[in-house]
């Protein structure tokens, strides 16, 4: 038999020029955004040198001393940097694991309502914590958790028990804002797997069905499976980030109080009482830790998530 001639690529062996020239108009399109992101994303990683400096105003990134890891060692020296370490990590892990089960749990909810009217009525009032800035979210947390005039204490009062003075109680704060980030975050969380839901084909869950399979039976064996690659994406994403605490919710919600400072102080907040005493360049060293630490963890989770969901990953 005559080997069959393989059809050879006209554009095999050309060289960039004449890619641009043929692709020219898509490239054009994509100059604006490329210039954004360099200069908001790539151009600012010079100043990542402000770790290994001690900076000074005077003299500038580039001219200030350079210090080598002396940041880094007064960071990992500090007794308090290992507790606000071990706080970020609690406070973030309970935070993806109640981050993925509440929005998934919402997202099923809402996809069987049947009534349209409802549905809609339901959805808003779960998305709207998230347009609340964490400032009113710290007024309404002082609003039930306060000892005189809060609701938890009046109800407390009201079946004959005595009222907890829960600002000067630390052994709680750290599930009050696990809660008050869920809270926030759940409703606009499960926008996104409930539009994964919506493309799943119907047909499976007609064919479902017919074989006499329960709602349960469907969202058990259908719908929660179908939204794993989802959930393995967004979790990924979050376990990046797992060494930043939310700077904006700690201190809308807990302000500067002294009593509870040792139990919800996360990395951030701490850097920022730092900084005041230890300059820009401390600052600066912390958050390339949070950054490379970060990196490290989404990539062994990555790896894992590829291992055991048979290469369903972020990358």
């Amino acid at each position: 038999m005559a080997k069959a001639k393989q059809k050879r690529d006209p554009s095999r062996g050309r060289g960039i020029l004449h890619e641009l020239k043929t692709n020219r108009t898509l490239y054009l399109m994509c100059v604006p955004a490329m210039l954004l992101l360099f200069l908001l994303c790539y151009l600012p990683f010079s100043g990542i040198w402000m770790a290994f400096t001690n900076f000074n105003a005077l003299d500038g990134i580039f001219g200030s001393p350079f210090v080598g890891l002396q940041n880094f060692r007064i960071f990992f020296n500090q007794l308090t940097a290992w507790n606000v370490v071990k706080n970020t990590l609690i406070i973030n892990f309970f935070n993806i694991i109640l981050g993925l089960i509440v929005p998934i749990s919402l997202a099923i909810f809402l996809n069987e309502m049947r009534l349209g009217v409802y549905k809609r009525v339901v959805q808003s009032v779960m998305f709207f914590p998230y347009f609340l800035s964490w400032v009113v979210v710290g007024a309404i947390v002082y609003g039930l958790l306060a000892t005189d005039v809060g609701v938890v204490n009046s109800m407390l009062r009201s079946v004959g028990l005595e009222p907890v003075r829960w600002f000067a109680e630390p052994k709680y704060w750290k599930a009050f804002l696990i809660a008050a980030d869920v809270w926030k975050w759940s409703g606009y969380n499960s926008i996104v797997y409930l539009a994964a839901i919506t493309n799943f084909d119907p047909n499976l869950f007609e064919a479902a069905q017919v074989d006499g399979a329960s709602r349960f039976q469907q969202i058990l064996h259908l719908t929660i499976p179908m939204l794993k690659p989802t959930a393995v994406v967004l979790t990924l994403l979050s376990v990046g980030r797992i060494f930043y605490g939310d700077f904006g919710m700690v201190y809308g919600v807990v302000g500067e109080n002294p009593i509870l400072v040792d139990a919800v102080n996360v990395i951030d907040t701490y850097v920022f009482r730092s900084m005041r005493g230890l300059g820009f360049s401390y600052g600066t060293a912390v958050g390339l830790m949070q950054s490379v630490m970060g990196l490290i963890l989404v990539t062994i989770a990555n790896h894992t998530a590829k291992k055991i969901n048979d290469g369903e990953g972020l990358f």
